[in-house]
């Protein structure tokens, strides 16, 4: 295995979680900005306010995306394996 086979392989990795993890991140990102602007015109100053929506709200997320999350994980560790022999034999990907 070259180093640039494991450079690769990290450089995917990362790509891969970002992929899978941005999504709901992102959610939980605009709920909570929302409900904290919300939360200082309003003057609330009760950190549950922005919270419990926030839970409920990628919870229902997770529900959603969580299909299409296995998926993308799934054909990743498909490819992950399949590339073993060629990676180990010093011929790089395919």
């Amino acid at each position: 295995m070259m180093t640039q086979d494991a450079v690769d392989l990290v450089r995917g990795s990362l790509f891969e979680v970002l992929a899978i993890a941005g999504p709901v991140l992102l959610i939980a990102l605009v709920v909570g900005l929302f409900f904290g602007v919300l939360q200082t015109v309003m003057q609330i100053q009760d950190t549950t306010v922005a919270m419990v929506p926030r839970l409920i709200v990628v919870g229902l997320a997770l529900v959603l995306l969580l299909p299409w999350m296995a998926q993308r994980l799934v054909d990743y560790s498909r490819d992950l394996i399949l590339d073993i022999p060629a990676v180990v034999s010093g011929k790089g990907s395919p």
